[in-house]
């Protein structure tokens, strides 16, 4: 995923030049569809089809690697599918399971064979992304640091990069093989690289899907074009050519601080790239990263529900897409040294439906009305561009699909230019399989809305509704269905019968009239309206009229319809007892539409009754109060020695290197670069020796530290200054070959002439490039020191370096870098801290460490997301946050992040946490307070 106003304005030149086909051609047989004889996924023009059963695929994209609890990946996949989606898009990061050539590691908090059993449990169809670029904002793009000393340009054919990346598909390809639909799993479809159109290597493509097939991979291979219309004509056919090609659309853009604008980045709507196959909207946009530090709040309001209503909607009609990949469901954490350099920061939040605290949001309340809409309505799976229904005003706009088996139409109904944010109203007739139906119809603001009409809604037919669909079941031989609109708009509903039925308004208001085997119902979005419909040669009905805030009460989880509760995770019915595993935030009634008479809610019995609808109701109890802990008796020491001139450095690698594989060449030798001597993560401390001339008035340094960051300077023991290192102002620009020139005087009389001196150079790596130009400019662009000199002095420099140990197996390499407290394990639990004195909260430019202990005593039925925030504080510098071991982000004075997600598995709820800090000063500060805060407190099912 890369996120840029130039190559994506070069993604709409690119779905300029394309266009649908005039008519259909034959289905194409991809290798999926002539293999697996028992489970088999297959694909026409129209959708994909799942043993045969055609499906509208809505999935949301979550990381597994930004969320380092296990533990809670039920938790998150189960708020996504209770959203309504069917489907997840999974990245899976070659860096973050390789920390040097040949080796893997798929435990812990990597064992994606645990990931993708549970989405099998779950039921969710996967989408599998190994790469062997993903991109996602994370560091390296996903490949990983030790690829940087490889020679040959990566995403390529290039020799050097084809040994390296058929290593890892060689690891995760068998994985995912295992875990396909056609061997009982959950993966339906393989995404091949990724965005891969800026750049042309068919070979490198081919191979890929070869490299697939050989695994056994045999569901359909996909890919997410992005940005080149150069390799258009290839997706279709020939060398590099994938089964389903599909497109990225991020049309809002990413600048949250300007929350009004409306397809900033072009029309959104994606396009059809195969006649053969369906139209995909692989990564289509669903937060946005924070480029300009406004705060993720503000992220999820540039693409809330407003946006997502157009253009979603646009899309499954006007596009016909029936494929969508929604990016992120959930956004997470860029713990440890997860985060590129560039436009993220720890939180990865990503204005997502579901917070990175793992809460729901406004958009997620809008995600699971349309989700819900389009995986109940089956028919939508394989639709073809009908006559819409007239408008008899130009404000209002229609347009129109139909399945061409059952005739079931869905109509998109909004303003014609989608800027537009004024109230519109028309009349619109619909023509249906019985008749004439002109009916009003109202647009509030920016608006849009899904209309059915000719549908078999169970045992009912909806001749036609200006009401939306949310969802409809068929608990015990009747029908239950939910229908919604906009606060205060009227709504009508009109139902086919045989003859007149038994109308009874049970809650609420709405009119009824029969004629001509129409059943018209006529009202007002208000709250919620039940109306019970029986006779008239069909099964009961129970039809619940109600607002958009009313439909988000719903939930239906598992085939059955709850209303009320936080969250349903799962339901199910057997005899005459429903099951709930439910979340709440305070006590409230839930109500089950099923024919049973006992409710059970997280395997408690609850006092309940039949209510007139035929559902059963009872309260939910809310969650107790939670108090936690105040953080205190905190100690502190000393962390940079290696500042000190008599530090001993002997066991440090000399960095004596003349050459690197890197296309960024040394500005002075020997070579300094940090990945060249293996350290790729975190900090890095070079110690320089030379023997004075008396010349020397100035130290000329220059690193690399990636945007953001910053290095440090002493000279015999006296700190010097800081500089930064990474002054990337754009993302897209061409790499600056000199981001990080500092020039540092030497004050009179610090050196002695003929004696030793120590320079001590103290450099943060902050991730590294993406590679998103594939052109290895940006992804070889080194870090830590690339140039050094003493100007005016003859002295010769001699080096050595030092970072971080990466011997941390249950963590891994990202966790931790070369600080001295991080090498000699003060971030974990259990290390001695007695002689430590105590905290004095004023720190001096340098390294500073703190350590303290806390003890939670959660209740084991609750869920509290916790956070470690950061309040006031003076001066420059920065703090790594240390929980239990795990590094859990990284705070910047003045910076946008105050608040920092502590996961539970990584945060022990039951039991004692030691919490360590790194401070990184620049300069004399005063480090802000620290606290732990609830987000939330739900009674949940764990």
């Amino acid at each position: 995923m890369r996120r840029t106003a130039a190559l994506l304005s070069a993604l709409l030149v690119s779905l300029s030049l394309l266009a649908a086909p005039a008519t259909a051609q034959p289905t194409a047989q991809s290798p999926a569809q002539t293999s697996a004889p028992s489970h088999r996924v297959t694909y026409d023009r129209h959708s994909i089809s799942v043993d045969g059963r055609r499906v509208l695929l809505w999935a949301g994209e979550f990381h597994y690697f930004r969320l380092p609890s296990p533990e809670l990946w039920r938790d998150v996949l189960e708020k996504i599918k209770a959203a309504g989606f069917n489907g997840v898009s999974l990245y899976f990061h070659w860096g973050y399971h390789s920390p040097a050539p040949g080796r893997y590691d798929f435990t812990g908090v990597r064992d994606v064979d645990r990931l993708l059993r549970l989405t099998k449990e779950l039921g969710l169809h996967v989408v599998a992304r190994p790469g062997p670029y993903i991109n996602a904002e994370t560091t390296g793009g996903g490949l990983p640091a030790w690829l940087k000393n490889v020679p040959g340009r990566a995403r390529s054919s290039d020799p050097g990069y084809t040994r390296a990346y058929r290593e890892w598909l060689d690891r995760i390809n068998p994985i995912i093989a295992r875990h396909q639909h056609t061997r009982g799993g959950s993966v339906i479809l393989y995404n091949a690289e990724n965005e891969y159109a800026a750049n042309t290597d068919p070979a490198y493509m081919e191979d890929i899907k070869k490299r697939a097939r050989a695994a056994g991979i045999d569901v359909p291979i996909t890919h997410n074009q992005c940005c080149d219309a150069s390799w258009t004509p290839k997706w279709a056919e020939g060398e590099g050519a994938v089964d389903i090609p599909g497109v990225d659309d991020y049309p809002q853009g990413f600048n949250c601080r300007e929350t009004d604008v409306w397809g900033v980045w072009g029309p959104g709507l994606t396009e059809r790239l195969s006649d053969r196959a369906p139209a995909y909207a692989a990564e289509y946009q669903a937060g946005a990263i924070d480029q300009q530090n406004a705060g993720y709040d503000k992220c999820r309001e540039l693409t809330g529900p407003a946006f997502m209503k157009v253009y979603y909607k646009s899309n499954l009609v006007a596009s016909g897409a029936t494929m969508f990949g929604y990016y992120m469901a959930f956004g997470g954490t860029n713990w440890g040294r997860l985060a590129q350099p560039n436009d993220v920061y720890t939180s990865y939040d990503y204005g997502a439906p579901i917070t990175e605290n793992r809460q729901l949001t406004a958009k997620y309340d809008e995600f699971r009305r349309q989700g819900y809409l389009v995986t109940t309505v089956a028919p939508l799976t394989r639709t073809d561009p009908a006559t819409a229904p007239a408008s008899d005003d130009a404000a209002v706009h229609t347009e129109s699909r139909a399945n061409p088996d059952d005739g079931t139409r869905i109509t998109l109904v909004r303003h014609p230019d989608r800027t537009t944010n004024a109230d519109a109203s028309a009349n619109v007739t619909w023509k249906t399989t019985t008749g004439t139906h002109t009916l009003p119809v109202r647009l509030k603001g920016r608006d849009a809305k899904l209309l059915l009409s000719d549908y078999a809604m169970g045992g009912q037919r909806l001749a036609v509704s200006t009401s939306e669909l949310l969802t409809h079941t068929r608990p015990g031989g009747r029908d239950v269905a939910v229908l919604y609109g906009t606060e205060g708009v009227p709504g009508t509903t009109i139902l086919r019968y045989a003859s007149p039925p038994t109308v009874k308004v049970l809650e609420g208001e709405a009119r009824a009239s029969y004629a001509g085997g129409d059943l018209r119902l006529d009202y007002t979005h208000r709250g919620l309206t039940r109306v019970r419909v029986t006779g008239g040669g069909r099964p009961p009905l129970l039809l619940m009229l109600g607002t958009e805030a009313e439909a988000a009460k719903f939930w239906r989880v598992d085939g059955t319809l709850v209303r009320g509760t936080d969250l349903v995770r799962s339901a199910r019915t057997a005899g005459t007892t429903a099951d709930l595993r439910a979340d709440t935030a305070k006590a409230g009634p839930v109500e089950v539409f099923a024919p049973v008479r006992r409710l059970r809610l997280n395997g408690r019995t609850l006092p309940a009754r039949t209510t007139p609808s035929g559902s059963l109701l009872a309260t939910a109890p809310g969650p107790r109060p939670v108090r936690l802990p105040d953080l205190k008796g905190w100690r502190m020491a000393a962390g940079a020695p290696e500042a000190d001139p008599a530090f001993d450095d002997s066991g440090w690698t000399v960095a004596d290197r003349t050459t690197t594989v890197s296309p960024h060449k040394p500005k002075t030798l020997p070579v300094l670069y940090a990945d060249d001597y293996g350290h790729h993560h975190g900090h890095v401390w070079y110690r320089g020796r030379f023997t004075a001339t008396g010349d020397e008035t100035t130290v000329k340094l220059n690193a690399i530290t990636g945007r953001g960051g910053v290095y440090q300077v002493w000279l015999n023991g006296r700190h010097l200054g800081s500089a930064a290192g990474g002054e990337q102002k754009d993302a897209d620009a061409p790499v600056n070959p000199d981001p990080g020139p500092g020039t540092f005087q030497v004050p009179p009389g610090l050196l002695e002439k003929g004696k030793e001196a120590v320079l001590s150079v103290l450099v943060e790596n902050m991730g590294h490039n993406d590679d998103w130009t594939a052109d290895d400019l940006r992804h070889k662009q080194p870090r830590g020191l690339v140039a050094a000199a003493l100007p005016g002095s003859a002295a010769a420099l001699t080096w050595r370096i030092q970072g971080a140990r990466g011997d941390d197996r249950a963590r891994g390499p990202l966790n931790t870098g070369g600080l001295h407290g991080e090498r000699a394990g003060w971030h974990l639990p259990g290390r001695a801290d007695r002689s430590w004195g105590r905290a004095s909260w004023r720190v001096e430019p340098g390294v500073t460490w703190y350590r303290t202990t806390a003890g939670l005593n959660l209740p084991k039925d609750h869920d509290v997301p916790v956070v470690l925030r950061v309040r006031g504080g003076t001066g420059k510098y920065r703090v790594l946050l240390f929980v239990n071991g795990w590094n859990m982000g990284e705070y910047v004075a003045g910076g946008v992040q105050r608040d920092f997600t502590l996961p539970a598995g990584v945060l022990r709820e039951r039991g004692r946490n030691t919490l360590a800090l790194a401070v990184v000063a620049q300069e004399p500060a005063t480090v802000g307070s620290l606290s732990l805060e609830p987000v939330a407190v739900h009674r949940a099912a764990r």
